[in-house]
Order: C-alpha cells, then sequence, then structure tokens
C-alpha cells in the first residue's frame, strides 16, 4: 500500500499530523489554518505545502482527496478555563461543525481528532432526540456533550470512532495537559487494518 496522503484542518503548528506521520508515515498534502504565525511555522516547516486558509470559506468538494484527515479543531469554548460556551454556531470551538463538514466532503479513510479534556464535560447546541422538547426534563439547557456531538456527527457520516485521554505526563513531562484523542474510520473499514486493507482483531483499538 502506498503511504497515506494526509490533510490537515484547524493545524496549528502542525503538531498532530508530525504525530500521526510517525506512527502511519505519509506525507502531508494540505493544511488549513487561518493564524498567521501558526501560518508562517507551517510555510517554515512545509514549505511545498499549500495552506487552505480559513475553513469556513473552504468547499472541500474541490479539495485534494486524502486518506487520513487529522483536526485540532478550537479548544477555547470546551476548555475548563475558558467560558464553556461549548461547540455552537458562532463559537470558536463551533468550527468542529466545518471540520464535519469537510469530512462528510472529503471521505477520508481515516479521522484523528484532538481536543482538551473539557470535551468531555462542556455542552454542545445540538438535540440528542429529534426534537428540543423530546428528552421530558424541561430543562432550557443542552443535554448533549461535546464529546457526544462530536460521536454523533462521525455517526452520521458513517464513522465509527473510538476515544482516549492522555496525559502529557504520561510519556515525560513534568505537568499533566490532558488531551482527548479520537480516532474514526468508516464503519464499513474500521476492522481492517490501514496498512493493509486486512481485516484485525478489535476494531480500531486493534491498530495501536
Amino acid at each position: 500500500m502506498t503511504e497515506p496522503r494526509i490533510g490537515s484542518l484547524c493545524s496549528g503548528y502542525g503538531g498532530l499530523e508530525l504525530g500521526v506521520t510517525a506512527v502511519l508515515g505519509g506525507t502531508v498534502a494540505w493544511h488549513c489554518e487561518v493564524d498567521p504565525n501558526a501560518s508562517k511555522v507551517l510555510a517554515h516547516h512545509w514549505p511545498d505545502v499549500p495552506n487552505l486558509g480559513d475553513i469556513t470559506a473552504v468547499d472541500f468538494r474541490d479539495v485534494e482527496p486524502v486518506d487520513v484527515l487529522t483536526a485540532g479543531f478550537p479548544c477555547q469554548d470546551v476548555s475548563l478555563a475558558g467560558k464553556r460556551a461549548g461547540i455552537a454556531g458562532g463559537t470558536r470551538s463551533g468550527l468542529w461543525l466545518h471540520v464535519a463538514r469537510a469530512i462528510e466532503a472529503l471521505q477520508p479513510s481515516l479521522v484523528v481528532i484532538e481536543n482538551v479534556r473539557g470535551l468531555l464535560s462542556a455542552t454542545a447546541h445540538s438535540d440528542v432526540e429529534p426534537c428540543p422538547w423530546c428528552l421530558g426534563d424541561g430543562s432550557a439547557e443542552p443535554a448533549l456533550r461535546a464529546l457526544g456531538a462530536v460521536l454523533g456527527d462521525l455517526a452520521d457520516r458513517g464513522y465509527d470512532a473510538e476515544w482516549c485521554c492522555v496525559r502529557a505526563s504520561e510519556i515525560g513531562a513534568a505537568h499533566q495537559r490532558e488531551r482527548v484523542f479520537i480516532a474514526a474510520r468508516p464503519a464499513a473499514d474500521a476492522d481492517r487494518d490501514l496498512h493493509t486493507g486486512r481485516h484485525r482483531p478489535g476494531g480500531l483499538a486493534g491498530a495501536a
């Protein structure tokens, strides 16, 4: 199998795709980052890789297809250190909705997502049931957590996902800095090895 082509959304300085290439190999096909300072870092380390710029303005139907899609979408609205506005239209963390749009258009073989631990507890402005009043609890607050919204959006697009929380201290750092990582594959391919295409036991967990 040829080495995977990687597309990067909300790229920052490019750390997530560096981790993916360290595990899977492959090359970065394009970045998508609007911050000018982060874009300078990307241009320095990947001078020949195009930067698509503002994710909200990209029509991903016209973008080069990739095998792996990475996304470290903004954490400000799900972080414990922020205002906890959650995943909603108009928030910075609401850029997840554009990541989901890119996944739907590109249909990559693997999606790798990173965010802060607050993703587990922050809210998302999505209905769990078909209508806002179907839960029957009478609460005006959103009932869905941000992680649930992300996993639900992936499922709606035909992806099976697994997630874990990793502390920086687990790899030798002097602080916890917990991060949530989500790996998602198309449901029909979730038990196949990315390199060989063969079925393997244990689903995504068997890829570790």
